[in-house]
C-alpha cells in the first residue's frame, strides 16, 4: 500500500509540475531559513555551557544606584575575591579573578600589541574548562613569570616551532616563559583570550590591595548544595563590614549580586566590560522570523492544494467506489505532504550549504561543528514532520471528505468556505510580508537618523590614539606637544572617556544640594578638550591657561548637569561641586557646555562633569585639518614611533568608532531586509500559483468574453481583482500591528525618528505593486491568448 501511495504522489508531482515546483520552492526556502536560524539560536543559547562545573559558577557584580536607576556593574576591586572566600568558606568552593590587559608582547623581531591578555589567578585553568593542548592545568600558571598562549597566538610568534620553554617579553620589562598552550576559546565563550598570565607578580602592588576600586572580574564556584539566593542575602553584611565606613563617609553605597555563568552572555541591564555580549532580543527576532517564513511556505502548500481540490475529486471518487475508506485517503494525502516536505528539506540542506559562507560572514564568526551536530538532524526531522502535518492536514481532510457520487458526476461543490479559506491564507501571508517591509523601512529610517543627527560635537577627521602602554603613557605630554607643532594637526586633547564610549561615574556633592550625593558621569581632560571636540560653550567660559587655578580648582558641566542641580546654565556658573570619591577639593563651575551625545543615542544625555584633574588619560583625540588624511596619519605614526619605539601604532577614526555602537541594529536592518525579500517572494510564489490556476480554470470563460468583445484590459481586471482584495485586506491588518511592533523597537533609543505616515504608505504601495505585478503576469498571458485556441481546447 505504501508503494502505491508513493507512486500516486510521484504521478501527481509530474502531472502538475508548475504547482509542485512552487510548493517545493516555498517549503525549501522556508526550511532553509529555519535551519540557518536554528544554528544561530543554538549557538547563542549554548554560551559557556561547555564548562564542566558551569552550573555552579557565578560572576559577582556590583549593584549601583545611579540617580535612582539600579545598574549591575561587572568590575570589582581585587580584594573582593579573597574576602568573599574567607567570609563564606562553606558556600564558596573556589574563586578566580580576571584582569583584562592590553600589553606589548615581543619575541625576537616579532612584536604585537595584544588586546586579549588575561592576568588571572593561577587556578584559572582548573576553575574553567578551557582545554590545554600542552601543560598541566594545576601547575601551568604556578610560576609567577609564566605565560600560557592559545594555539593561534603561539603560531603568530613561533610559527611551527614548539613554544614550550621559550621566553617572550612583556612591555619590554618582564621576561615570561611559555609553560602551556591552550586551545583557542570556543566561539560560544563570553571570555575571549589569546594569553593568560598569573597575577602573582602584581599581587603586592597597592592597587591589588585597595578598597574600594574596580577593574577586574570575580568569579566564584559554589558548593552544589548552596542556594545562591540565600548567599546573596548575606552580602549586605559583607559590604558593611568591608566598605561600610567608606560608604557612610561618602554618603552612598553599593550592593553585591551574582550572575550565573550561563546567563552572562545574554544578560541585560548590566555593564559587562570587555567580554563578549549578545542580545536576547536578537534571538527572539530570529526565532520569530523563522516561524513566520516557514508558515508562509506551509500556507502556499495549503492554498494550492485546496485550489486544486476539484481536479482531484474524480480520483477521490473512483478510489472510494473501489473500496478506499476516508482514513486511507487521508493517509495518502498526508504522505504526499510529507514527501514534499522531505524533498524540500533535501533542497533546503543544499541551500544552507551554499549560503553558509555568506551567513557566517554576516554573523562575524564560524558556527562550530554544525554538520556533525545531532541536534541539527533532529530539528530537521521534526521540521519535516511538522511541516508535512501542518501543510497537509487541511487539504487531506477536505479531499478525503468528498462524496464519491458527486465527484464522479463532476458536481463537486466546494462552496464559499474553500474560497474564504484560501483568501484568509493569502491575507495571512501578505500581512507578514507587509509587516517585515514596514519594519525594514522604520529601521533604515532610524539608522539614517542615528548616522546623520547632530551629535553636539564634530566627529569628522578626528583620530583616536590609545594611551595604553607604559612608553606612550610616560611620554604622553611630549607626544601631544609634538603633534600640536605639526601643520596637519588642528588641535589635540588627552582625555579619559571617548565620545560614544565608557565614561567614569563618580559621586558628587554640589552647592545648593546639602546632604545629597549625586552620581555624575565624569570626563578627565585637558584645556584643549572643548576646542578639539567642537563642543559649544553656552554660559561662562572654557578652561584658560591664564587662569592658573583652572588646572586644580575648576570644572565644566553640561546643560543637563546644570538642570539636574536646579540651575539655568547662567546660574550654574560660579557654583561649586566636589568629587567625593576622588578628593575633597571644591571645584568652581567656570562654564557650561551644550549637551552633546557623549554616549550612544540609545541613552538620554545625562549630567556630565568635565574636570582637569590629572587622571588616567586613556586616549588622545587628534583633530586633523588637512584633506590628505593618509599623509597626516603617516606623520602622526612617526611621532608615535618616536614617543613609543617598538610599540605598534594603532588608531581609529571617531566617526567609525561611533558607528560601531549600532552594529547590532545594522545587523537587524540587514537581516530584516533579507527576510522581508524572502517572505514576500514566497508569498508571491503562492499568489502566482493561484493566478495561474485561476487563469487555467477560466480559460473557456476568457475565450467567450473575448469573442463577445471584452478588451484585454477588462480581462486583466477581471482576473486580478479577486486575488488583490486579500492583499489590500492584509495591508490594512499589517499596518496597526507594524506600528505597535516598531514603536516598541524604537523604545531602545532615547532619541528616535517619529513613525511617519509616509512609511506605512510606501510599504503598502510597494506590497500592492509587487502583488499586482505577480498577478498581472498570468492575467496578461491569459488575456492576450487566442480565443479560438482557448475554445478549441475546451
Amino acid at each position: 500500500m505504501l508503494k502505491s501511495y508513493l507512486v500516486l504522489a510521484l504521478k501527481n508531482f509530474r502531472k502538475q509540475k508548475l504547482f509542485s515546483l512552487i510548493n517545493l520552492l516555498g517549503l525549501a526556502v522556508g526550511i532553509a531559513c529555519c535551519l540557518m536560524i536554528f544554528l544561530f539560536i543554538t549557538n547563542e543559547l549554548s554560551f559557556d555551557r561547555f564548562h564542566q562545573n558551569g552550573a555552579s559558577v557565578y560572576r559577582v557584580m556590583r549593584v549601583s544606584n545611579i540617580n535612582g536607576e539600579k545598574r549591575n556593574i561587572a568590575w570589582l576591586a581585587p580584594p573582593y575575591a579573597r574576602a568573599l572566600q574567607d567570609e563564606y568558606p562553606d558556600a564558596i568552593q573556589s574563586v578566580v579573578r580576571i584582569h583584562p590587559h592590553n600589553d606589548l608582547i615581543s619575541y625576537q623581531n616579532v612584536s604585537f600589541n595584544e588586546k586579549k591578555i588575561y592576568v588571572a589567578d593561577s587556578n584559572f585553568f582548573r576553575f574553567f574548562s578551557f582545554r590545554l593542548l600542552q601543560g598541566d592545568p594545576a601547575t601551568v600558571l604556578k610560576d609567577p613569570l609564566s605565560i600560557v598562549m592559545t594555539a593561534s597566538a603561539a603560531r603568530k610568534y613561533f610559527g611551527s616551532e614548539n613554544p614550550i620553554g621559550k621566553t617572550v617579553d612583556l612591555n619590554k620589562e618582564l621576561q615570561l616563559k611559555v609553560t602551556g598552550i591552550a586551545e583557542d576559546p570556543p566561539v560560544n565563550s563570553h571570555l575571549e583570550f589569546d594569553m593568560v598570565i598569573p597575577n602573582t607578580h602584581w599581587e603586592n602592588t597597592p592597587w591589588y590591595n585597595q578598597w574600594p576600586g574596580n577593574g577586574l572580574y570575580v568569579y566564584v564556584r559554589l558548593h552544589p548544595s548552596v542556594d545562591p539566593a540565600q548567599l546573596e542575602k548575606q552580602f549586605p553584611a559583607f559590604m558593611d563590614k568591608y566598605l561600610g565606613d567608606f560608604y557612610r563617609e561618602n554618603g552612598f553605597k553599593s550592593d553585591l549580586a551574582m550572575s550565573p555563568l550561563h546567563d552572562i552572555y545574554l544578560g541585560e541591564n548590566s555593564y559587562s566590560g570587555e567580554v563578549k555580549h549578545g542580545s536576547r532580543k536578537m534571538v527572539y527576532i530570529f526565532m520569530s522570523i523563522a516561524i513566520l517564513i516557514l508558515m508562509i511556505g506551509c500556507v502556499n502548500f495549503m492554498n494550492l492544494a485546496t485550489a486544486r481540490a476539484a481536479d482531484r475529486s474524480k480520483e477521490v471518487g473512483l478510489r472510494k467506489v473501489l473500496g478506499a475508506v476516508r482514513g486511507q485517503l487521508f493517509g495518502q494525502f498526508i504522505l504526499e505532504s510529507l514527501l514534499f516536505a522531505i524533498m524540500a528539506a533535501i533542497m533546503a540542506t543544499g541551500l544552507v550549504w551554499l549560503l553558509m559562507p555568506a551567513y557566517t560572514a554576516f554573523l562575524g564568526y564560524q558556527l562550530p561543528f554544525y554538520w556533525s551536530n545531532p541536534l541539527l538532524y533532529l530539528f530537521l526531522a521534526g521540521t519535516v514532520l511538522a511541516v508535512g502535518m501542518l501543510a497537509g492536514s487541511y487539504p487531506a481532510v477536505m479531499l478525503s471528505s468528498f462524496s464519491p457520487v458527486d465527484s464522479l458526476k463532476g458536481r463537486l461543490k466546494t462552496g464559499k468556505s474553500g474560497t474564504v479559506f484560501r483568501k484568509t491564507l493569502v491575507v495571512f501571508q501578505f500581512s507578514i510580508s507587509v509587516l517585515l517591509i514596514i519594519s525594514v523601512v522604520v529601521i533604515m529610517n532610524q539608522m539614517h537618523y542615528v548616522r546623520n543627527t547632530d551629535l553636539g560635537f564634530d566627529k569628522m577627521q578626528s583620530l583616536i590614539v590609545r594611551i595604553d602602554n607604559e612608553a606612550i603613557w610616560n611620554r604622553k605630554v611630549q607626544f601631544k606637544n609634538e603633534l600640536q607643532r605639526d601643520p596637519a594637526v588642528a588641535t589635540v586633547s588627552l582625555m579619559t572617556g571617548e565620545p560614544g564610549g565608557f565614561h567614569d561615574t563618580y559621586g558628587f556633592e554640589a552647592e545648593g544640594k546639602p546632604g545629597e550625593k549625586l552620581m555624575f558621569h565624569t570626563e578627565f581632560a585637558d584645556f584643549e578638550y572643548v576646542r578639539t571636540l567642537g563642543v559649544k560653550i553656552i554660559a561662562g567660559r572654557d578652561f584658560l591657561p591664564e587662569f592658573r587655578t583652572d588646572s586644580t580648582q575648576s570644572v565644566l558641566i553640561n546643560r543637563s548637569a546644570a538642570g539636574f542641580l536646579g540651575y539655568t546654565p547662567e546660574e550654574a556658573v560660579g557654583k561649586w561641586v566636589r568629587n567625593i570619591t576622588q578628593d575633597s577639593i571644591r571645584r568652581i563651575v567656570v562654564g557650561v557646555v551644550e549637551d552633546y551625545h557623549f554616549a550612544s543615542l540609545k541613552q538620554i544625555i545625562g549630567p556630565l562633569v568635565i574636570s582637569t584633574r590629572e587622571g588616567d588619560r586613556r586616549l588622545a583625540l587628534i583633530k586633523i585639518q588637512t584633506g590628505d588624511l593618509p599623509q597626516a596619519v603617516e606623520r602622526i605614526k612617526k611621532l608615535y614611533d618616536n614617543a613609543a619605539p617598538g610599540y605598534p601604532f594603532e588608531y581609529s577614526f571617531l566617526d567609525e568608532s561611533f558607528d560601531r555602537l549600532y552594529q547590532s541594529e545594522i545587523k537587524q536592518e540587514t537581516l530584516l531586509g533579507v527576510f522581508a525579500v524572502i517572505a514576500i517572494s514566497i508569498a508571491c510564489l503562492g499568489l502566482f500559483g493561484l493566478a495561474s490556476y485561476t487563469a487555467l480554470k477560466r480559460t473557456k470563460e476568457i475565450g467567450v468574453r473575448k469573442v463577445l468583445g471584452s478588451s484585454v484590459e477588462n480581462i486583466i481586471v477581471l482576473l486580478s481583482k479577486d486575488l488583490l482584495k486579500p492583499v489590500l485586506m492584509a495591508i490594512c491588518i499589517a499596518i496597526p500591528v507594524a506600528y505597535y511592533v516598531m514603536n516598541q523597537w524604537l523604545q531602545n533609543f532615547a532619541y528616535k525618528t517619529p513613525l511617519s505616515w509616509w512609511i506605512f504608505v510606501v510599504a503598502a504601495i510597494l506590497s500592492f505593486v509587487i502583488a499586482l505585478l505577480t498577478v498581472s503576469i498570468q492575467a496578461i498571458r491569459a488575456a492576450v491568448a487566442n480565443p479560438v485556441e482557448s475554445l478549441r481546447n475546451e
